[in-house]
């Protein structure tokens, strides 16, 4: 866990959730009350977000003692208790809601990671993430991908060049915007990995004419044309495929031999994990 990333998003929630005071809380219990609560499992799948969780209490109340019994990345199923918290009854229900809003969405892509992974058993592909996440959750939504077995992508556009269909046209042609990237990391003095992406034969043809890029997305191939790039390439380029890829057609892009098949469905389109927290009486 990054705590530069995981702070600010922390209390930022917190003051969205509590502003001034959760006032039905200090307005119903007592002060002084103390109480247990338990993390229960109503699902199955892949838990996420149990280090954020006791960060999270933590960040609200100090004093909060946590016991975990369940891990991040382990499968679960209904009726498990992942872990308990005892202290103050307030600072419990305070964090009650960000730390399931954050685990059941963290726990959903884990999941929907997972079953991705296990479904490309037996090749040399990997998925990847992408950018297309919920604005102030990426590092949560990428730190489950890695949970569930998945391989973070850039994080932004800062840490990686990549060329996409619109750089292309606007810079002028494929061969002009790799020289323009070169250029610019020559000049900011920065290493930067540099993938383009192409959207047939022909201009794959091209960046193998022009080089200079570490990675080549294969964007919107069919299995045919896709099969012909990575034995055209040779190895010579980490390939990574993207477009259309879902649980149901996954395994027979990776067949095509590619590295890589990026998804952003297991983080944009995620069905929540269905987690509870309920008091110990």
């Amino acid at each position: 866990m990054d705590i530069e990333f995981v702070r600010p998003f922390v209390d930022n929630a917190i003051k969205e959730d509590v502003g001034d005071g959760d006032h039905t809380s200090l307005a119903t219990i007592p002060a002084d009350t103390t109480g247990k609560a338990k993390l229960l499992v109503k699902d199955t799948g892949i838990i996420a977000g149990v280090e954020l969780a006791e960060y999270i209490f933590h960040r609200v109340d100090k004093d909060l003692k946590i016991d975990i019994f369940i891990k991040d990345g382990t499968e679960v199923k209904p009726r498990d208790v992942v872990f308990e918290v005892e202290g103050s009854a307030v600072s419990i229900l305070t964090a009650e809601r960000l730390v399931l809003n954050c685990m059941q969405r963290m726990s959903g892509i884990a999941t929907s990671t997972d079953h991705i992974v296990d479904l490309l058993k037996g090749t040399n592909t990997q998925v990847l993430d992408t950018r297309k996440t919920t604005p102030g959750m990426r590092y949560l939504e990428k730190w489950a991908v890695r949970i569930g077995g998945g391989v973070n992508h850039r994080f932004g556009l800062y840490d990686m060049i990549l060329i996409k269909d619109n750089h292309v046209d606007y810079s002028g042609g494929i061969a002009r915007a790799i020289e323009n990237a070169h250029q610019y990391i020559a000049t900011l003095d920065k290493k930067l990995a540099i993938e383009i992406e192409v959207r047939n034969l022909d201009e794959l043809e091209e960046v193998l004419q022009s080089g200079g890029v570490d990675r080549i997305l294969l964007d919107n191939f069919n299995f045919v044309d896709l099969k012909q790039a990575v034995n055209i390439i040779e190895g010579r380029y980490i390939t990574e495929a993207s477009g259309g890829i879902n649980i149901d057609n996954v395994r027979e892009f990776a067949n095509c031999g590619v590295d890589y098949v990026s998804i952003g469905a297991i983080t944009h389109s995620v069905k929540c994990l269905d987690l509870s927290l309920k008091a110990v009486k």
